[in-house]
């Protein structure tokens, strides 16, 4: 049975997440923009993805790092599990996106998914049902609109969802 998060502890994970997946992203792009390695933040050809995703996968796992050692976190840790969950599912964005464009945005709020349906088998009463379904609701909502304003084809979209479910879902099983 899985732990809650310690209320002292709640704000510095919500504002991790805002940081780690807001923030530091956005503040990266905007960089290798300025400095001419992409042409625009939608990075439309995926030889422009590589170098900012394999950026953005390393200072995930520093972070990581630096949450384990700063916090003395440790993998018994609820919050460090889903830090490394992060990480892995970013660094399978890097990973893919060196030989294939895929939907990032798919791949996030499918890697959600993937973490919420274990949890909602070890929650009571199934408490994360209706969540996940509203979660499945604004997954459909982001992969129309990724097909929508045409920034992907609908073989992009469905790997980033299978990619990012099985890396959320495969996660959750092995480190929880």
């Amino acid at each position: 049975m899985l732990s809650p998060l310690p209320e002292e502890r709640q704000s510095t994970f919500i504002l991790s997440i805002f940081f780690m997946t807001f923030l530091l992203p956005t503040l990266i792009f905007s960089v290798f923009k300025k400095l001419g390695y992409i042409e625009s933040l939608s990075m439309k050809n995926r030889n422009e993805r590589i170098i900012p995703f394999i950026f953005v996968t390393a200072l995930y796992c520093m972070i990581t790092f630096l949450f384990h050692h700063q916090s003395r976190l440790s993998l018994d840790d609820n919050l460090f599990k889903l830090m490394i969950l992060g990480d892995l599912i970013i660094f399978m964005a890097a990973v893919i996106t060196t030989f294939f464009k895929v939907s990032i945005h798919s791949m996030g709020i499918w890697g959600i998914i993937g973490i919420a349906l274990p949890l909602n088998n070890v929650s009571e009463n199934n408490m994360l049902f209706y969540p996940i379904l509203g979660l499945i609701l604004l997954a459909g909502l982001v992969m129309t609109s990724r097909l929508q304003l045409q920034a992907h084809t609908p073989r992009e979209v469905l790997v980033g969802t299978l990619s990012g479910f099985a890396s959320g879902y495969v996660g959750m099983i092995v480190l929880f």
